[in-house]
């Protein structure tokens, strides 16, 4: 019981960490006076993946390289089939949004470059290079279309609520997400590893599954809220740069920082093609102006399900 409890302490330190770290930032980018829409396309963005980004390094920097990858394939596959499909319960997701088209495609093209590395594994330093510098390229794409675009910028207070503004405040909340962080990633990792061994599963399948639900829940706390608030259609740009932050920041920094690690066997041969289809999904949504009503919801929630218990059984 007591390394249950060890790995849901883990995942608490981790959300609360990551939001934590996520406001104390923005606080203090603020008040350095830079740019709102910097703030929104880095601090926000990159801060909000620091739960998975520390989960898969502490496991790749341990040599449990299959619960590193598991960790971002089975949160990219949640989050569209239970990001997604949970909100769309409550208010219909509209896919009609021109602002996540680009991203959607440049999306599509960084899964298929992480699934040529994963199944040229181990994935190396120079791997997450590429992987960076898509990065590196996505943001200053980004930036500039920001900039020429005449609609107004998404206030990224909608996604994170308030920001501290007095020093001591920022300072505290920053100190106690940077320590949060690590001691939660320390924690959860470990537990799993111990579950993994005691039920005599692989790791892989361990990240694959809670470990990636714990890790997506900030995600689907935040479409549940907008759906609440008649805003589900908020939730796709929320997957899209989720997913995209999670093959380049977490795999890129991973890579570069343990020097290499291998994919799970399991995951190349099925789980891969599990994120594929589901970016795929994510791509129609616009591409064929489809909204995701309570039917639909109800079908990406129950393909989700099907999906867990196929990755125990297969």
């Amino acid at each position: 019981m007591l390394i249950y409890l060890l790995f849901c302490l883990g995942l608490v330190l981790l959300l609360v960490g990551g939001d934590w770290l996520v406001k104390g930032a923005v606080g203090l980018a603020e008040r350095l006076n830079i740019s709102p829409l910097i703030i929104g396309l880095t601090v926000v963005a990159l801060g909000t993946s620091a739960p998975e980004l520390v989960v898969s390094l502490q496991a790749a920097l341990e040599g449990s390289g299959g619960l590193a990858v598991g960790n971002v394939v089975g949160s990219n596959i949640a989050n569209v089939l239970l990001v997604l499909g949970i909100p769309a319960l409550f208010a219909p997701i509209r896919g009609a949004n021109p602002a996540v088209h680009g991203s959607l495609f440049f999306l599509f093209g960084l899964t298929v470059i992480f699934m040529l590395q994963l199944s040229w594994s181990p994935i190396s330093r120079l791997d997450g290079l590429l992987l960076l510098a898509c990065l590196a390229a996505f943001l200053v794409q980004q930036f500039f279309n920001a900039k020429r675009s005449k609609q107004p910028q998404d206030d990224y207070h909608d996604e994170i609520g308030a920001v501290p503004s007095a020093p001591y405040r920022i300072a505290a909340l920053i100190a106690l997400g940077l320590i949060a962080l690590p001691l939660g990633a320390t924690f959860t990792v470990d537990a799993a590893v111990e579950i993994a061994q005691r039920w005599s599963v692989p790791e892989a399948v361990i990240g694959l599954t809670i470990v990636a639900i714990g890790t997506s829940l900030p995600e689907l706390a935040t479409g549940i809220m907008a759906a609440r608030h008649n805003n589900a259609s908020v939730a796709l740009g929320n997957v899209v740069g989720s997913n995209l932050f999670n093959i380049t920041a977490i795999m890129g920094t991973t890579a570069l920082v343990s020097g290499g690690f291998s994919a799970d066997r399991h995951i190349v041969q099925f789980d891969m093609w599990v994120m594929l289809a589901a970016t795929l999904i994510l791509i129609a949504l616009p591409a064929f102006k489809l909204s995701v009503g309570r039917n639909g919801g109800i079908l990406l929630t129950g393909l989700y399900l099907a999906y867990l218990v196929s990755t125990v059984i297969i």
